[in-house]
């Protein structure tokens, strides 16, 4: 995508081009600005009206120099516009798409993930309050969230870890976790592809024990960092989804503020 500097650059090179043009037919064909600023812009549009043409050989000469820069000039203005054009569409398609992807994650597993992990920790409690999203929220209020959420240390209470139940969620979405990590548009989001890594991993060493009772004390606290790390990403990522439906899907929103994973009983039911 053109950056900002390339645009201006763009924009920068045909007036150089029509001052240099405009400047050299006053010194050369002898016009006065007005005149030669007409025919500057004439002769690179290669309209040729007729009523004013170079009558020196130098004025010739420097005519076909204005000519075949002002046509590249402006043709590669035309098509860096086009193509920046182009490219924002397709940044905000993949955008687009990327979100519906997330949508698709919270709905499927996200939210009942968060639900639970919110119920291991121990410090839930400090920090729930700071989680009841209204519609009120402005954009700096999610921000000052996020960066509240800097300083906490998510917790996973391993006395409390229901790996069974924890593990027939994940194995049940397995298809989900695999088939939105297959989507090419993953590259234009580095943080939910960490977080889908993330649950996917946790699935993965649930998967790759025979049973999961009775673990060694070593191993509870290995399989309770690898839902820390999915609980922390899971967090960050609820925050700009919530944020995005806000903004783009109030009726999507007002589902999920009634169905909020850190309520401690929430329910989609209007009362």
């Amino acid at each position: 995508m053109l950056s900002s500097r390339q645009f201006r650059y763009l924009l920068l090179i045909p007036v150089i081009v029509v001052i240099i043009g405009t400047a050299g037919f006053m010194m050369i064909e002898k016009l006065s600005f007005l005149d030669a600023l007409y025919f500057t812009i004439a002769t690179i549009a290669t309209v040729g009206y007729g009523d004013i043409h170079p009558i020196t050989a130098g004025g010739k000469i420097f005519a076909i120099v204005i000519i075949l820069t002002g046509i590249g000039t402006f043709l590669a203005l035309i098509t860096g516009l086009t193509q920046g054009f182009l490219q924002r569409r397709q940044v905000a398609l993949n955008h687009h798409r990327i979100n519906m992807l997330v949508g698709v994650f919270f709905t499927e597993l996200g939210n009942s993930l968060l639900h639970i992990f919110a119920g291991f920790d121990p410090d839930i409690a400090s920090i729930r309050k700071d989680f009841l999203v209204t519609a009120d929220w402005t954009p700096d209020k999610f921000l000052e969230l996020k960066k509240r959420l800097k300083s906490y240390e998510y917790q996973v209470y391993t006395s409390l870890f229901e790996y069974e139940k924890l593990n027939a969620i994940l194995q049940k979405k397995g298809d989900l976790l695999v088939h939105q990590l297959e989507s090419s548009d993953l590259i234009d989001n580095e943080k939910f592809t960490e977080l889908l890594w993330a649950v996917e991993h946790l699935r993965d060493e649930f998967a790759a024990r025979p049973v999961l009772t009775g673990l060694p004390l070593a191993d509870n606290a290995h399989l309770a960092n690898d839902a820390k790390r999915a609980y922390s990403f899971l967090t960050l990522q609820w925050i700009d989804y919530m944020q995005f439906l806000k903004t783009k899907y109030p009726f999507l929103f007002s589902l999920a503020l009634r169905t909020n994973p850190f309520v401690e009983n929430p329910s989609a039911i209007i009362k």
